[in-house]
């Protein structure tokens, strides 16, 4: 099965020769580390409450991806959730190289010769029962386009999505209104994604304020 981490890159690969999306820095760094502690938290290893992100329990859970952060959480005082997506995103661009490279050796991306590009090996992904799974980018958008009941993963990611900017280079204008009000229904199912929501947005106001200072 794959992780909320591997499929968050996933999504903002291209379909369409292997390179990634264009979207803004702190959007890919946000949305790796959204997604790492999405993941920590799925697993009962982490919470969150008002005021701080605790940990829950510190045994492994044997992902590369999850267990440095963890073991961070795990050795720091009680932080703020903002303090946390800040401090992940600071190694956004390893986990996300250790994602291509973990998604490589399970068979679902190939890495071309002398180019820094991969390509889809397979749409669907084996899961642990046996079955597969839909590529995430088709997933979603059947979420997005119709009244289902999402997947609670498949809410998180939509989560991340939509705070990090991520829906408005996948889609165009038009499409991005059709799916907005669904978008916005979807995002209220998750207390753990509101939660990241809020702390990335925090993050996005102080970059783009520092931002703006500086012109």
């Amino acid at each position: 099965m794959l992780g909320l981490v591997e499929e968050t890159v996933l999504l903002l690969l291209r379909d369409e020769g292997g390179s990634f999306v264009r979207v803004p820095t702190w959007s890919l760094r946000y949305s790796i580390a959204g997604a790492v502690l999405m993941e920590l938290a799925d697993a009962n290893r982490i919470d969150t409450d008002l005021e701080h992100l605790f940990l829950v329990d510190d045994t492994p859970t044997g992902d590369e991806l999850l267990d440095p952060t963890l073991a961070e959480v795990s050795a720091a005082e009680r932080q703020n959730t903002r303090f946390w997506i800040e401090h992940v995103a600071e190694r956004a661009d390893d986990i996300r190289a250790a994602a291509l490279g973990s998604l490589i050796a399970k068979g679902v991306l190939e890495e071309q010769d002398k180019r820094v590009l991969w390509m889809f090996k397979t749409r669907r992904y084996p899961t642990v029962d046996g079955h597969t799974r839909k590529e995430v980018k088709l997933r979603l958008m059947e979420v997005l386009l119709s009244d289902v009941i999402p997947d609670p993963r498949d809410v998180m990611l939509i989560c991340l999505a939509d705070a990090c900017g991520i829906f408005r280079a996948l889609l165009s204008g038009r499409e991005l209104a059709e799916v907005t009000p669904r978008i916005e229904q979807v995002t209220r199912l998750d207390l753990i994604g509101q939660t990241m929501v809020r702390a990335i947005d925090d993050v996005r106001m102080a970059v783009a304020a520092a931002t703006a200072g500086h012109l």
